[in-house]
């Protein structure tokens, strides 16, 4: 079968029975709606979605049926409230929202999925709803932290100290692969000209909610806007590239197929071993 359409929604009724019958891989892309930087699309959701697409449509042409789930735009509250037109969902609505997407898909069989998380605030939730699916289906729902995973990648494409100076909110990963992947919705006259090191609380910033205390790192319960600078955190976007970006989506790709390949690789060995 050659698939020409990746997207769960732009399926037809039938189309998708008949999907179901074949267990195919279901990607279920998450992210946010919150402070980017100045020169950033609020909504880094598209990242995410057009990064599942991507892995679904190399996956395809490798031989796995694979289809994107609608994405969930509006991340877990955390850090990002003081951001006018911003939305995010309480940490106890965003985990019955997952849980009661997974038990739909489960619920008829669908257990070759995989979550792409696109939000750091999404993590622990994931973490909670996929282990009590395990302990109560036994069914294991990997999440790909799309940019840990990209930032992990960085020193590699840009060298370590590049990769030092640019990365965090605001600049590395996610303005790099937002100039390759959405240039024309980046503003580039708006990355900011000017970057120096936060302090908060009297003390300098290491990451959104910490603070560092000669060396330890201590978490306050301080917003955004009071641990960076119009979004920024302590990377220079000015560092960032469409180049970066496109090194960093092609690493994300082929991490995403390897996953999906692993996914049915062991889907089919848990059948197997039912079945002797």
């Amino acid at each position: 079968m050659v698939q020409t359409k990746f997207q769960m929604a732009h399926l037809t009724a039938s189309e998708m029975r008949e999907a179901v019958a074949r267990s195919p891989v279901i990607l279920l892309p998450f992210g946010s709606f919150e402070d980017q930087g100045p020169h950033m699309p609020m909504g880094d959701y598209l990242l995410a979605e057009d990064m599942a697409e991507k892995i679904a449509r190399k996956a395809s042409a490798a031989g796995h049926e694979v289809y994107v789930a609608p994405v969930l735009p509006f991340g877990g509250a955390d850090f990002f409230g003081y951001m006018p037109g911003g939305i995010a969902l309480s940490q106890s609505t965003l985990q019955a929202v997952l849980r009661d997407m997974l038990d739909s898909l489960l619920r008829h069989g669908l257990t070759r999925l995989i979550i792409l998380n696109g939000h750091g605030g999404n993590c622990t939730m994931i973490h909670d709803v996929t282990r009590s699916i395990w302990l109560r289906d036994n069914v294991v729902v990997p999440s790909f932290y799309l940019w840990r995973v990209a930032a992990s990648f960085l020193p590699q494409i840009v060298g370590a100290e590049q990769a030092a100076q640019s990365g965090g909110h605001g600049a590395n990963p996610l303005t790099s692969i937002g100039m390759h992947v959405l240039p024309d919705l980046v503003r580039d006259d708006r990355i900011p000209q000017k970057h120096a090191d936060q302090t908060a609380w009297g003390l300098n910033v290491s990451d959104f909610g910490t603070l560092d205390l000669d060396g330890a790192l201590i978490s306050v319960p301080l917003e955004g806007d009071c641990t960076a600078s119009n979004g920024v955190g302590r990377g220079d976007p000015r560092l960032c590239s469409a180049e970066t970006g496109a090194r960093l989506t092609e690493k994300l790709v082929e991490t995403g197929v390897k996953l999906v390949e692993h996914v049915v690789k062991q889907d089919v060995q848990e059948v197997s071993n039912k079945e002797d």
